[in-house]
């Protein structure tokens, strides 16, 4: 595919060149609890890819706050703290989770001075008593099965510098939001915020989540890796995690195998490879990076929009 012409294309060898240091601060054992599960990364990946975004988005939060102050004396406005906030999208399955967490880690240990938070938006899904009230359980993950309206707030909050600010938690395990559980982010200095929706435009809003980021990165990779390591971590999942009883999937983990597999190719085809061509894919080219995986989600490519 060709790359876009409003963005500078980059060799994993020609993109570490920018920026280098002697050493990275974290063991195998540190990568292994960062990563999402059954997604792979390296070391080498860190050195050559993740340490020089780490310094461009830097420089990206130095301009950013030299701004901010810039407009405040302009305006003879008090100064206040504004979070510079990290977008993150991507298909299911492509390694948006590790992504954040990754830069999560490495942004807290190089810039110890500054207070890093993420959060995801599957916390603003609509809980699945409500998706089965709209009769879109089977969209879930589409557009429409988001409370928009609790995000949008939830960011305007956030970026206004309110206070001990509650982003509702999704988990997988039970594969609904937890009542009552927030994450709380409490005027951060960088909010990183990852999910499927972040670089979307849904027809029904005048205000998107990608108005409130300040640099936004997508994970890419062609459909039928993510179709491959989509259904490498379900059968993970049925060996492991499938094995809790409180887990959604427990049922399906203790049916035949090869059915349930089957049933997860489905899942792939009908919803999530529809969602990603028709929602997730066309967003791609808003992002600020775009960062390209090849077999084993290594990364051979990384393109910066040039304007």
């Amino acid at each position: 595919m060709t790359d876009p012409i409003n963005y500078y294309a980059f060799k994993k060898e020609e993109w570490k060149s920018f920026y280098q240091l002697q050493s990275i601060p974290l063991t195998k054992e540190s990568l292994r609890q960062i990563k999402a599960f059954n997604d792979e990364i390296s070391l080498q990946d860190v050195r050559d890819v993740y340490i020089p975004m780490v310094h461009l988005l830097d420089l990206c939060n130095q301009n950013f706050d030299a701004w901010q102050k810039t407009k405040t004396e302009f305006l003879s406005k008090k100064p206040r703290k504004v979070p510079f906030i990290i977008g993150i999208s991507g298909s299911v399955a492509v390694g948006k989770s590790t992504t954040a967490r990754l830069l999560e880690v490495l942004l807290t240990h190089y810039f110890p001075d500054k207070k890093i938070q993420l959060i995801t938006t599957d916390g603003f899904l609509y809980n699945s008593a409500e998706l089965n009230r709209r009769h879109i359980m089977d969209r879930k993950g589409f557009p429409e099965s988001y409370d928009m309206k609790s995000l949008i707030h939830f960011l305007n909050e956030v970026k206004s510098g309110k206070r001990n600010v509650k982003a509702p938690i999704y988990s997988h395990d039970a594969y609904d939001i937890i009542p009552d559980k927030f994450d709380i982010v409490d005027q951060p200095d960088v909010l990183i915020i990852e999910g499927i929706n972040t670089l979307q435009l849904p027809s029904n809003q005048q205000i998107y989540v990608s108005d409130f980021t300040d640099f936004s990165i997508y994970i890419d990779a062609e459909d039928d890796l993510i179709e491959q390591w989509y259904i490498e971590r379900f059968k993970s999942l049925m060996d492991t995690a499938f094995q809790n009883p409180s887990n959604y999937y427990y049922k399906i983990a203790h049916t035949d195998r090869q059915k349930a597999i089957e049933n997860a190719r489905n899942v792939w085809q009908e919803i999530n490879l529809p969602n990603l061509k028709e929602n997730i894919k066309p967003t791609k080219t808003r992002a600020d990076l775009i960062v390209h995986k090849t077999h084993n989600h290594r990364i051979d490519k990384i393109l910066l929009r040039k304007y």
